[in-house]
């Protein structure tokens, strides 16, 4: 496969680039899947937990907020990778 796409580079060169385009894409969509089903988990269990703990519901909103903002940095890993596969 790879001989494939090394011989049609050379004879198109637009090919690379449309290539590199579409493997970018591909890549960032599939970093985007993780972190989509990550924050849904972690916001579906704390709503879970502030309707069995209502006492505790600011404790468990800025965990909450916390696990989101690590769960979100995984897809900027993913965006900083598109541009990168992009050059």
């Amino acid at each position: 496969m790879s001989q494939l796409i090394v011989a049609a580079t050379q004879l198109q060169p637009d090919l690379k680039a449309g290539l590199q385009s579409i493997g970018a894409g591909i890549a960032y969509g599939a970093a985007a899947i993780g972190p989509g089903i990550g924050i849904g988990l972690v916001v579906g269990n704390a709503i879970q937990a502030m309707a069995r703990q209502p006492e505790m519901q600011g404790t468990i909103r800025t965990t909450m907020f916390l696990g989101i903002a690590f769960t979100e940095a995984l897809a900027l890993f993913g965006f900083v990778l598109f541009f990168l596969a992009k050059s």
